[in-house]
């Protein structure tokens, strides 16, 4: 059993090749006393020359750092897009350098830009935000006769809340999980949904209605919802948790919630034209980044029960997350496909924001770091998304695993533990992620010994026992797989992973 779709949204630990030694000390202590700057003191009273000297200075180490490939970064200052720059290799085989003009994945951050289009038909009055989406487009969708989809309007889906999963089962049905409007659960599939009514409302193929609207009035010449030819030497490439590069997405469908793929100097435009109110109506935009609904305290994904605590700074506009703190109303969207992260922060009264986009599973790991020294300020939003920074105890471990080996680095490790609070130090699932990492790496033994640590830290949890099953199959160790196996099946009947893997062994005793 590998991880659930709540456990993707962590960014993956990655593995590095080569790789410096960070004693635990030292990188938790920095990680505490990492200053928050705020916004008066980093950007409004110091010269946007030296905030990007600061940036190409420090992006590099951070990078290496978070075992980082390629990045690409826009700033806003006074509503303008004032600095891009792209830093590291689009490839880690041909060590082609990102350049400015370098395509990425905008993975999530399509959202909000579908959003925007969606607005402008609102004001050119060929478009409602509270009728229902069924009246537009008849029929039940895929929803079977549930009759909730008739509740289902077009503001429902730009805040989340339309009772849809992020993603449907493979293989299964989309389901309405609670009526429409009564919390916020994070959904692609509504985006799916509202882009189909749109195409139908409009008579025009998802790409061209938005190249239309969006792309061609604001400029993002380098940005399309479906591959493009001349993509093929722009884009950048993934790259996974051990720094192997993965190949490249090529979308032939559209899809609303996640193909965009853009330049940061075309996402900075288009977050200049909110910045500045372009394109929209005053009292539209005003909409766009009024609270439509608060967040779960717990994290995205709310459909099968309502939040215990709803978060006091964290609300959703339309399209756009939005965050509260002493410095105001800022707008921010995440994007995660995997291995291909983004992240966009602006505050609407500074008139300032960020763009980021990497070329992989790390990413986000030194987000945070950027975005202190691009706009500074309380990030609340950093630390609800539960991103694992390139300082955690997790990633140093990796680190000095690769370096020393399991045994010596465990030993060291369960000497640095103890005494500590468990949120201090590797939990159940940020260990699993490493021995899998190891396993990625062809590190079988130590990924081993990785498992072998979690289970006696977690005796009562299927999932370790599964990943131990693995990994001792992955090693030949026919019996001890299964033994392992077993024990996870006993602990988890439902664990179909375990399952399948059991018959497979007892059937197939030389694998």
């Amino acid at each position: 059993m590998r991880f659930s779709a709540n456990t993707l949204q962590v960014v993956v630990l990655s593995v590095c090749l080569s790789v410096v030694e960070i004693p635990y000390a030292t990188a938790l202590g920095q990680e505490k006393a990492a200053a928050k700057p705020s916004i008066n003191a980093l950007q409004t009273k110091v010269k946007k020359e030296q905030v990007i000297a600061k940036l190409e200075q420090r992006i590099p180490q951070l990078m290496k750092d978070g075992d980082v490939p390629g990045l690409s970064i826009a700033l806003l200052r006074d509503a303008e897009l004032v600095w891009r720059h792209g830093f590291g290799v689009k490839n880690t085989k041909t060590n082609e350098p990102v350049a400015d003009d370098t395509v990425f994945e905008a993975a999530s951050l399509s959202k909000p830009v579908f959003a925007y289009a969606v607005l402008k038909l609102l004001d050119a009055g060929k478009f409602e935000l509270d009728k229902p989406l069924n009246q537009y487009l008849p029929g039940n969708y895929d929803v079977g006769e549930d009759p909730r989809l008739g509740q289902i309007t077009a503001r429902h889906v730009l805040s989340h809340t339309p009772g849809f999963p992020n993603w449907r089962p493979l293989g299964g049905a989309l389901k309405i999980h609670f009526t429409p409007g009564d919390r916020f659960s994070y959904s692609g599939e509504g985006f799916v949904y509202l882009a189909k009514v749109i195409e139908h409302v409009t008579g025009e193929k998802f790409n061209d209605f938005m190249k239309r609207i969006v792309f061609d009035p604001l400029g993002m010449t380098s940005s399309s919802f479906v591959w493009q030819e001349r993509f093929e030497n722009l884009k950048t490439f993934r790259h996974n948790s051990v720094g192997e590069m993965t190949g490249r997405n090529k979308p032939e469908q559209p899809n609303a919630a996640a193909s965009l793929h853009t330049t940061a100097q075309d996402f900075g435009r288009f977050v200049s034209a909110i910045l500045k109110g372009e394109g929209l109506k005053k009292e539209t935009l005003k909409q766009m980044l009024t609270p439509q609904i608060k967040v779960s305290e717990s994290g995205t994904n709310n459909t099968a029960r309502s939040p215990e605590k709803l978060s006091p700074t964290i609300s959703w506009g339309l399209g756009w997350g939005l965050q509260t703190t002493s410095d105001g109303v800022s707008f921010w969207h995440w994007g995660d496909n995997g291995q291909s992260k983004a992240y966009i922060v602006a505050f609407e009264r500074q008139k300032l924001g960020v763009v980021i986009f990497a070329n992989s599973v790390t990413g986000l790991s030194i987000a945070r770091a950027i975005v202190d020294l691009a706009v500074g300020g309380d990030q609340p939003a950093l630390v609800w998304l539960k991103y694992e920074s390139y300082k955690s105890p997790g990633r140093v471990l990796l680190k000095n695993i690769l370096a020393k080996g399991a045994d010596a680095a465990l030993v060291e490790y369960r000497q640095w533990r103890q005494g500590r609070a468990p949120g201090e130090v590797v939990d159940e699932n940020q260990m699993n992620r490493i021995g899998y990492d190891l396993l990625s790496a062809k590190r079988v033994k130590d990924a081993i010994e990785v498992f072998k640590l979690n289970v006696a830290d977690y005796p009562q949890s299927a999932n370790v026992y599964d990943s131990l099953g693995e990994a001792y199959r992955a090693n030949g160790d026919r019996e001890l797989a299964i033994k392992n196996y077993e024990r996870s099946v006993e602990l988890d009947p439902k664990n179909t992973h375990g399952i399948e893997a059991l018959k497979t062994l007892r059937e197939n005793k030389q694998e």
